[in-house]
């Protein structure tokens, strides 16, 4: 699906793209009343992982259907259900029934499940599409914050953002509207999302992931080790792996698993289908997900082939008649051959984790700004919160170093930052600058941002 070389042929299909879910609260379920290890479910959760399947809500409603997800899965992706389209089709209007119905379902089953996806570039209403610059910025964080708070405890990872690394050899981002919005806009929303949804891992999704030499591997990867040297809340990275022809399984797929894991995020395998189901390649798939302590868990991207976006192919582990295919046997082969050892994970915070951490050691002193500099300051406003990005543009001189004050109304509040260091979250806050963008040559800007509860009102700083 994710092949540039399908893309013309499935336009249709892009609308289905997912993710998968959480290791370690998976560990703890197991579907239906199913002995371990004769479901993929049981067997997975015997490993410390889970295995999953993407659902449609429509879907539900099929009995047949309903009987190989309860039986076989602990762990469930909405297909398109919880995508920006489907949850805000109007600016401000938010809208959670059909997400609610896979939510609701997956928790009655005692499955998990995975957010997909917050913020994308493609799949957006038309209000979004048709915005741009500081005000579709706004629009996404106030998104990510709506959407991610009204899941609150209920969503295992959430794919934060999907797809922003365009395909080829640059190994640069996707032009799209976010990205016009500013390169930090991946960042912001991850810090908007640990804001909204403490307690779930945040996760990078992509395809074209899979092969370790390709330079959209090496770029998602250079991202994630910059996300956590700086620490960008990110949790976990998604490779979608669409293998087929076009886009084959490899032989150094564990070695992009584990060179991902060894940055300290875990590694799931979110949206698998593989063109005509082979077996084998099933099962090497599995065997070196469960070779790599930190990935844990697969999801496959339909239940039957009659449900996949790819139906004509074949692509996954049942028949559209519901039958297991050889395929089927292979992966429940390899899960039960696995280890029996749990695999080490990170719990999630169960608390909203400190703002800013006090240092323990005086701070290493910086020079003073060589030039004087201007904010200015943009809010983006809804009942009980806020977002404001902040501008600031050096003077007649290059900076060194900067520093900004805002003064907040009464009962307003910062709870969280991106790309500075803050003092405070009320009153008077000051912010600074961070490592990365101290320096701002003579009538050139750059920009932060914060989030807040309450009313903001028309917010003013001051620079030095």
């Amino acid at each position: 699906m994710r092949n540039a070389k399908w893309r013309a042929a499935t336009k249709a299909a892009l609308a289905l793209t997912g993710a998968a879910a959480l290791a370690a609260s998976m560990a703890m379920f197991l579907p239906g009343t199913a002995s371990a290890g004769t479901t993929l479910g049981a067997s997975a959760a015997e490993k410390g992982r889970y295995f999953g399947a993407a659902v449609a809500a429509n879907r539900l409603s099929d009995g047949a259907y309903t009987t190989i997800l309860n039986r076989e899965f602990n762990s469930v992706t909405p297909e398109n259900e919880m995508k920006i389209d489907a949850t805000e089709p109007q600016q401000g209007q938010f809208n959670f029934t059909n997400a609610d119905r896979i939510v609701n379902h997956a928790r009655s089953q005692g499955m998990s499940v995975r957010g997909h996806t917050l913020a994308w570039h493609s799949q957006q209403p038309g209000w979004m599409q048709n915005m741009s610059g500081s005000a579709l910025r706004q629009a996404m964080l106030n998104h990510v914050t709506q959407v991610a708070t009204y899941y609150r405890g209920k969503i295992a990872a959430w794919d934060v953002v999907n797809e922003a690394f365009a395909d080829g050899s640059s190994g640069a981002r996707r032009d799209s509207n976010l990205q016009r919005t500013g390169n930090d806009w991946i960042e912001a929303a991850f810090r908007a999302a640990r804001a909204a949804d403490p307690g779930a891992k945040l996760c990078y999704n992509d395809y074209n992931t899979d092969n370790w030499t390709h330079a959209k591997t090496q770029a998602v990867y250079n991202m994630v080790r910059d996300f956590k040297s700086r620490g960008v809340p990110i949790d976990c990275v998604g490779l979608q792996s669409h293998f087929n022809n076009d886009s084959p399984y490899v032989s150094n797929y564990r070695t992009t698993l584990s060179s991902f894991a060894a940055l300290g995020v875990d590694v799931q395998i979110t949206e698998l289908d593989i063109q005509n189901a082979p077996a084998n390649t099933y099962r090497a798939v599995v065997e070196d997900c469960l070779a790599v302590p930190r990935c844990n868990g697969i999801t496959v991207w339909g239940i039957r082939d009659s449900d996949s976006w790819r139906s004509e192919q074949s692509p996954l582990l049942f028949t559209s008649g519901g039958a297991k295919k050889a395929a089927y046997d292979a992966v429940l082969a390899a899960l039960n051959a696995g280890g029996t050892t749990p695999p080490p994970t990170t719990a999630p915070p169960t608390t909203p984790p400190p703002t800013t951490a006090p240092p323990t050691t005086p701070p290493p002193t910086t020079p003073p700004p060589t030039g004087s500099c201007t904010a200015t300051v943009s809010v983006n406003q809804w009942p009980g919160g806020f977002v404001a990005n902040v501008r600031v543009t050096a003077g007649s001189s290059a900076l060194n170093s900067w520093a900004t004050t805002i003064t907040l109304p009464s009962g307003a509040a910062v709870t969280n930052a991106w790309s500075a260091n803050r003092s405070g979250n009320s009153g008077t806050v000051r912010f600074t600058n961070v490592d990365y963008n101290s320096q701002v040559g003579a009538g050139q800007t750059i920009e932060f941002g914060f989030q807040g509860t309450g009313t903001a009102g028309n917010l003013s700083a001051t620079c030095a």
